[in-house]
């Protein structure tokens, strides 16, 4: 490892790209933010690129995936048509964009499905494996609403509505 400032600011890339993982995001998201983040200009999809070794198409992807969750903003310098990006740096505002997305994506797919399994175990003959299931089931339901209720308000408590 490099030593001296460069030497921190690729310990601190590489460790956005580990931190990423634990989010669900792809290790390249955390690296570019992490570059974003330490940089104090703007910069093009193209140096993007260079500065981590990988490929424009994939800087590109990635780019479009931190702007959805809000990680990062784009910009544009003044006689240069290039687009330019910078790191969002309120990390409140982007823990409550990623927790709203996921909420609205995987959260309610994920209390559906013990919904409907629900469902289908009431049409199951009763016994005491079935009780068994539908129990662990209603923990789960419940486990989930009160986890979305919690969500719920916090998204509102910061002013993101729900």
């Amino acid at each position: 490892m490099e030593a001296g400032l460069p030497g921190v600011q690729q310990r601190f890339i590489e460790g956005m790209g580990e931190i990423s993982r634990f989010w669900g995001f792809s290790p390249v998201m955390g690296h570019m933010y992490g570059l974003l983040y330490l940089n104090a200009e703007p910069m093009a999809a193209d140096a993007i690129a260079e500065a981590l070794m990988i490929s424009k198409g994939n800087v590109s992807m990635n780019l479009r995936s931190l702007d959805r969750w809000g990680m990062i903003r784009k910009t544009r310098k003044k006689g240069d048509r290039k687009e330019y990006y910078e790191a969002e740096p309120n990390f409140v505002k982007i823990f409550v964009n990623i927790l709203s997305e996921r909420r609205n994506r995987e959260f309610d797919k994920s209390l559906s499905t013990v919904n409907e399994c629900l469902e289908q175990v009431k049409g199951i003959a009763k016994g005491k494996e079935t009780a068994f299931v539908r129990e662990r089931l209603l923990h789960m339901e419940r486990f989930f609403k009160m986890l979305d209720g919690s969500v719920i308000t916090l998204l509102k408590l910061v002013g993101k509505g729900a």
